[in-house]
């Protein structure tokens, strides 16, 4: 049983267009109730028509009960945000991008509890087209910039394609973060669990969304361009939605994660 001080940071997977944030705006204060949640983490890159943010959407989540954005490889895809981001601190792109991209890739927050936690978002490289820098060293900078070993919890969402290097990504810093959170593949992995040295890790935590397309996309355009390889433009799903999502829990004062709950709702 968690104590009155435990800390239950929620992640919730890529969020898909409307629905997905309608979602959001629906369900998210009484899930936050349910399991006795203190931060709200969401990846937004995903979120304004399927691909890319903007100030509107993003001021959605913010207003469903978010307390911070996290991205990856889709975030400049609306050229807003390349100003937004710049100047709203709760939205995060992946820390890897070359030096002088506009935004950060990490900041501290605090709980509902006031409990300051480190967010940090980086991106994978392996089969992703847009070149990023190394997340393996830009995770040690982020590390270096707290001292080598942060005395607050620090929370990665490890926004790549390869199970391989999230894999490698858990095991390279267990026992030096409280968490290793995947996303990106928008299917939610049955992996989560507490590595050796007290890291909660899981491969990925799925997505927030339409449930019924392909990866929150309309299945027709997706199984036509697999079939013909011509370019068609992609179209969010509709019809019944789910939420997916971790909950890291930890004890207040404390960076080792006690242990890691998937969820994973759905909705009609």
């Amino acid at each position: 049983m968690m104590t009155e001080t435990a800390e239950r940071i929620l992640f919730i997977g890529d969020v898909v267009g409307r629905p997905g944030r309608r979602l959001l705006k629906s369900a998210l204060l009484g899930l936050r109730r349910e399991l006795s949640v203190t931060l709200v983490v969401a990846n937004g890159e995903n979120a304004a028509g399927g691909v890319g943010i903007t100030r509107k959407t993003a001021e959605e989540i913010f207003s469903a009960g978010v307390d911070v954005i996290t991205t990856g490889n889709h975030v400049w895809d609306k050229r807003e945000a390349l100003e937004y981001v710049r100047w709203e601190p709760r939205i995060l792109r992946p820390s890897n991008y070359p030096p002088g991209s506009p935004g950060r890739g990490f900041g501290v927050f605090q709980t509902s509890r006031g409990t300051e936690v480190i967010i940090a978002n980086l991106n994978g490289r392996v089969f992703i087209d847009t070149a990023f820098d190394c997340p393996f060293r830009s995770l040690e900078d982020v590390l270096r910039a707290f001292g080598r070993t942060p005395s607050i919890p620090l929370l990665v969402d490890f926004h790549a394609e390869a199970t391989s290097e999230k894999i490698a990504m858990g095991r390279a810093f267990d026992g030096r973060i409280t968490a290793v959170l995947g996303t990106h593949t928008h299917v939610q992995t049955n992996d989560a669990r507490i590595l050796p040295g007290g890291t909660a890790y899981v491969t990925d935590i799925g997505m927030t969304g339409p449930s019924e397309g392909v990866l929150g996309v309309h299945s027709e355009t997706v199984v036509d361009r697999f079939y013909t390889q011509l370019p068609g433009r992609f179209k969010v799903a509709s019809g019944p939605t789910m939420l997916n999502g971790a909950v890291v829990t930890l004890s207040a004062g404390s960076t080792e994660a006690l242990q890691i709950d998937l969820v994973n709702r759905s909705f009609d």
